[in-house]
Order: C-alpha cells, then structure tokens, then sequence
C-alpha cells in the first residue's frame, strides 16, 4: 500500500505542478497573498486526497493530511517565489536549478511526511 500510495503522490505531483497549473498560478509568485498559489495548493491537495482515498485512508484523516500538505505546498512555492524575485536568476544560471531542486525536495520531503503519517497513524 505505501508503494502503491507513494506512486500515486508521484503521478499527482507531474500533473498538479507541471499541467494542471494555469496563468493566474503563475503569475506574481513572489506575494504571499495570491490567489493562484491558493488555487496551486488546492489542487495538490484535492489530488492528494483522491490518492489516500483510493489506498483506503480514512475520510477525515486523509482530509486533515491533505490541508496540512496544502499549507506546506502554498509556503514552499511562496518561498520559491521570493528567492526567485530577490535572485534575479534565470533557467541559464545554476543559481536558478538549484532553488527548483530544493522546491521539489521540500514537496518530496512533504510527500515522505505524509506517507509517515499513514503508515504510523493511519
């Protein structure tokens, strides 16, 4: 089951933060009030949900998983955001990869959490 869960969170991931993002959740990343982050956040969230649910966690404990890693989501992006602006740094410039890598670690990081919480709590 944590495999399978784990895959799950993968595949949501590609396609919350890669396809499924749209222009207002792209755009002024660096505010931390932005309505598009929030939506970014829901998204991952409610996939995630949908995940746990079909692995057979329970409703509200799954639920509660999914708003935690919401507000995780939202500030690692946010986080991302403004070292973007303050940094000035490109897709061209190393300093720019290695902010993306750290991004995606934290939502890894965020992912291992949450398989913990099922497996210790669940």
């Amino acid at each position: 089951m944590v495999l399978i869960l784990l895959t799950l969170l993968q595949v949501k991931h590609l396609f919350a933060d890669y396809f499924l993002q749209t222009p207002r959740m792209l755009s002024d990343r660096a505010r931390y009030a932005h309505l598009g982050r929030v939506q970014h956040a829901g998204v991952h969230a409610g996939l995630s949900l949908v995940a746990l649910l079909l692995v057979g966690v329970g409703p509200l404990f799954a639920l509660v998983i999914c708003l935690v890693e919401g507000v995780a989501h939202f500030h690692i992006d946010w986080i991302k955001g403004r070292h973007a602006e303050s940094s000035g740094k490109g897709p061209d410039q190393a300093g720019y990869w290695h902010a993306f890598g750290v991004d995606q670690l934290m939502h890894q990081l965020t992912y291992v959490a949450m398989l913990w919480a099922v497996v210790a709590c669940g």
